[in-house]
């Protein structure tokens, strides 16, 4: 499991899925290789990723690329909207908006603004998470006490 030979050959563009828990994946977009490392392009939290699932918002959130590696040992990619949407071209569309996102802060919002969204807007200008769609009826009546609690 552990060689790059077992994963599916990488385009830059592709969304990548890192299965982080039975609910949730994060996500990024595949950005290339530098000097032979892949790399991901993915909206992360500058602190754990895991606090913040409990009330769905962290403000301090940004668009990095790391290598892929660093984000997950397990992904596969999931260019799940393919049929519905047309991927955009990378170099021309994809790869610019992950730059010019990079040096924005970007409010984290597990509903409406999370890494799948992140990862499907720069693919198809579309933003989507099918996992919060599942989830969304589930969770949401049991998230609004403890995050008023927190408001004040």
């Amino acid at each position: 499991m552990g060689s790059h030979n077992s994963h599916q050959k990488l385009y830059p563009g592709d969304i990548l899925e890192f299965p982080r828990n039975k609910y949730f994946s994060h996500f990024g977009v595949y950005y290339g290789e530098r000097d032979g490392v892949p790399y991901v392009a993915h909206l992360t939290c500058r602190d754990s990723d895991t606090k913040f699932l409990l009330f769905g918002r962290a403000l301090n959130s940004s668009v990095k690329l790391e290598p892929v590696d660093i984000v997950g040992k397990k992904y596969k990619v999931n260019n799940y909207l393919d049929e519905k949407h047309p991927p955009r071209d990378f170099y021309s569309h994809i790869k610019p908006e992950i730059e010019d996102a990079m040096t924005k802060s970007i409010t984290f919002d597990i509903l409406f603004h999370n890494s799948e969204h992140q990862a499907t807007l720069l693919r198809y200008g579309v933003k989507k998470s099918e996992q919060i769609d599942k989830v969304y009826m589930k969770i949401v009546p049991t998230w609004h006490e403890p995050f008023e609690k927190k408001m004040f």
